[in-house]
């Protein structure tokens, strides 16, 4: 079914399902935070152990993600849409009737499977939708990216509130009742699309799904280890093994996980990179941005939740209201590059950030900044993505798009961790200290996001359109 053959009313009910997806997707790595100190006491977690309430699902994510674009292009985006959904909630499930640490762990891990299934659905299903009007995708694009930060800070508010006045097990319970009205719903509102022949490359899948995880292992274990402690070096050595094996692998068979041609599509690789340094960039600074609230002003999580959410309005706002026009004047590498930039003047101003500051002087103007950057690189770097791939890769291309922007907000939080606590982020207690270490980190995040407008300036063409323009049809195979 194409976009044009679904009547406005069920398309635009589809969007709100996806956003949905997304949305959820994104509050479950947020939600948690609050919980986590009750959730140690009840289920005995090391301090240690505790980070991996959170570690464990980003493994999960950004290692299936690639395999869940794969089975997407094979099997029908909207099947493994609903699929992902149930397996999100068998975790969810798992994971609030968890009686000890093994079960948690277990319970999130799956739960980041179902996310790695629906993340490149939910995008195919967008394409398949709005594909065939450019001016249509960019909307839906807009609200698609909107849903993330909006996610993001809702898991904040949420997870204190369900802490607080239920238990820490209603944080995971939450998504059962919204993945129950959003598998009712599927049918009625996403496209079918069909079933490709081919098979899965088990060998590929197996690789890259290691590869992938042990990277993201290495990464995020390294800020709590050392870069250079043997298990660090293990873990990244073996993945670089292994994703070296998956790329020999994939250049031999005939019907690859990835087809290695895909990044000689005009623009993709250089859209891909865009999206792993914004990540790479933008993570951190959310990150340490809550820990300065917190660790220097004084706020509690409730107070730090409210702070954010000027931010979160304007990178709404600036997604939805703004960049589709910008897009549709300038044109996606300019507003590529020009958020980019943005958002490092939003960083560097927050790298000023003082000891005794105040939230209206030191955090607000220089967030919006940041949050107006943002808003203008997401968009277009995301739709230039997806759109340099054929439509019967659609659901590779969103993977692809996916695990760029995990890998590098897991790449880039790892390594400006271990920038700030070399500058003093570990000295809990001394505002003075932790200040120089959160400004450093404010410094490193900015450093990324001029270099993610560099290369997108040396590396994306300029589009032959302008967004919005017509195009010949998308259609999904």
């Amino acid at each position: 079914m194409s976009a044009t053959s679904a009547a406005p009313p069920r398309r635009r009910i589809g969007l709100l399902v996806i956003a949905a997806a997304q949305f959820m997707v994104i509050m479950d790595t947020s939600i948690i935070g609050v919980a986590l100190p009750k959730m140690q006491a009840d289920l005995g977690f090391s301090p240690e152990g505790l980070s991996w309430v959170f570690n464990a699902y980003v493994v999960a994510f950004g290692g299936l993600l690639l395999l869940g674009g794969r089975l997407s292009d094979l099997f029908g985006a909207r099947r493994l849409f609903g699929i992902g959904w149930l397996v999100l909630l068998g975790g969810s499930v798992l994971a609030g009737a968890a009686g000890n640490a093994a079960w948690e762990l277990a319970g999130r891990a799956v739960q980041g499977a179902g996310a790695a299934l629906i993340a490149p659905a939910a995008l195919t299903l967008l394409m398949m939708l709005f594909g065939s009007e450019p001016k249509e995708l960019t909307k839906a694009l807009a609200l698609y990216g909107a849903a993330a930060p909006a996610g993001g800070t809702a898991g904040v508010f949420l997870g204190g509130v369900i802490t607080e006045y239920l238990s820490w097990p209603w944080v995971f319970y939450l998504n059962v009742p919204i993945a129950l009205v959003i598998l009712a719903v599927i049918p009625a509102v996403m496209p079918a699309g069909g079933r490709r022949r081919g098979s899965v490359d088990a060998v590929g899948a197996v690789t890259v799904t290691a590869g992938l995880g042990l990277a993201v292992y290495g990464i995020v274990r390294a800020s709590e280890a050392g870069w250079l402690a043997a298990e660090t070096l293990l873990a990244v050595g073996a993945a670089v093994v292994l994703l070296g094996a998956f790329v020999a692998v994939q250049a031999r068979r005939r019907e690859p996980l990835v087809r290695l041609g895909i990044f000689r599509a005009p623009n993709l690789a250089a859209a891909n990179v865009a999206q792993l340094l914004l990540g790479a960039a933008w993570i951190p600074m959310w990150f340490f941005l809550n820990l300065y609230l917190q660790q220097v002003l004084g706020y509690t999580a409730f107070p730090s939740g409210a702070a954010l959410l000027p931010m979160t309005i304007v990178i709404m706002i600036g997604m939805i209201g703004l960049a589709p026009r910008l897009i549709a004047r300038f044109g996606p590498k300019a507003l590529t590059v020009g958020g980019l930039a943005v958002l490092a003047v939003g960083m560097g101003w927050l790298a000023l950030i003082r000891p005794d500051g105040t939230f209206w002087v030191d955090v607000l103007p220089a967030s919006i900044v940041a949050a107006l950057g943002m808003s203008m690189a997401f968009i277009p770097s995301l739709g230039t993505a997806l759109s340099a791939a054929r439509p019967e890769e659609g659901g590779l291309a969103s993977g692809i798009v996916n695990t760029s922007y995990q890998i590098g907000s897991a790449l880039g939080l790892a390594a400006i961790t271990a920038l700030a606590s070399v500058q003093g982020a570990t000295a809990l207690g001394d505002p003075n200290r932790l200040t120089d270490g959160y400004s450093a980190a404010f410094v490193g995040a900015a450093v990324i996001a001029l270099a993610g407008a560099a290369l997108a300036a040396l590396a994306l063409r300029r589009a032959p359109q302008a967004a919005g323009e017509e195009r010949p049809a998308q259609t999904a195979a």
